[in-house]
């Protein structure tokens, strides 16, 4: 499985908004600023996102995105899925033709290899909330501010003998 810039971006994108969702709602633009993702490409994301209910447009002057339901009740496995990114690590797409013509259409020797990692890889995912991704990444800014504040505070240099 290699997850695309699809699912990379709405998860990120995701992590922007549920950050700010105390301050109401979130534009695209500032996401697409703060990111660095195409404002069009987020348009294109979040309309897959409101259709699954994942987050909510609020309409005119103000107006942006918040989350339809808590970020704790939102996981990286629905994301990924609504944006219609493939969780898959096998050659037919879960199809029981992966040994090809070869073998008449049927299943290649590592297929349950391969589909046992699918199910890892979606109960792993389905195990993370965006609420888990929030707090890491708060812990991580955090840990970086504490980083500066010490060395603000720290003497210019050493006094040598």
């Amino acid at each position: 499985m290699r997850l695309t810039t699809k699912g990379r971006f709405a998860v990120t994108a995701m992590i922007d908004l549920a950050m700010r969702q105390g301050n109401g709602p979130v534009t695209l633009s500032g996401i697409s600023q703060r990111q660095a993702i195409s404002l069009s490409y987020l348009e294109q994301l979040f309309g897959k996102l409101r259709r699954h209910e994942i987050v909510e447009s609020i309409r005119g002057p103000g107006g942006g995105y918040s989350l339809a339901r808590t970020a704790e009740k939102v996981t990286v496995a629905d994301i990924i899925i609504a944006v219609d990114e493939p969780i898959d690590a096998t050659q037919c797409g879960g199809k029981e033709n992966c040994a090809g013509t070869a073998a008449h259409g049927a299943r290649c020797m590592t297929h349950e290899l391969w589909t046992t990692l699918n199910e890892k890889m979606v109960d792993y995912l389905d195990s993370v909330s965006l609420q888990d991704l929030v707090d890491q990444q708060r812990q991580k800014e955090q840990a970086e501010q504490n980083v500066v504040h010490v060395h603000r505070g720290a003497p210019a240099a050493v006094g040598q003998n």
